[in-house]
């Protein structure tokens, strides 16, 4: 397992520590689930040219049907 490091201002550390502690966590592990959702938390790769490549027959939007009119509330 890889060693990252990394050096912040003392006032957000303590706040970062304060956060693990609430989560039950260490440190380290609050950091490593922190890294963990931000990188793995991506877009599939080609995902966003599979736009407009529909083949399939035309998409049809169903008929609006017009709802009943109530009387508001006063």
């Amino acid at each position: 397992m890889s060693q990252l490091h990394c050096y912040v201002q003392d006032e957000l550390a303590k706040k970062f520590q304060k956060k693990a502690e609430q989560a039950n966590l260490s440190v380290s592990k609050y950091l490593a689930l922190l890294v963990q959702r931000e990188v793995e938390n991506q877009w599939p790769e080609g995902y966003f040219e599979l736009f407009g490549s529909w083949q399939g027959q035309p998409l049809e939007r169903p008929v609006l049907v017009d709802y009943e009119k109530r009387e508001s509330f006063k």
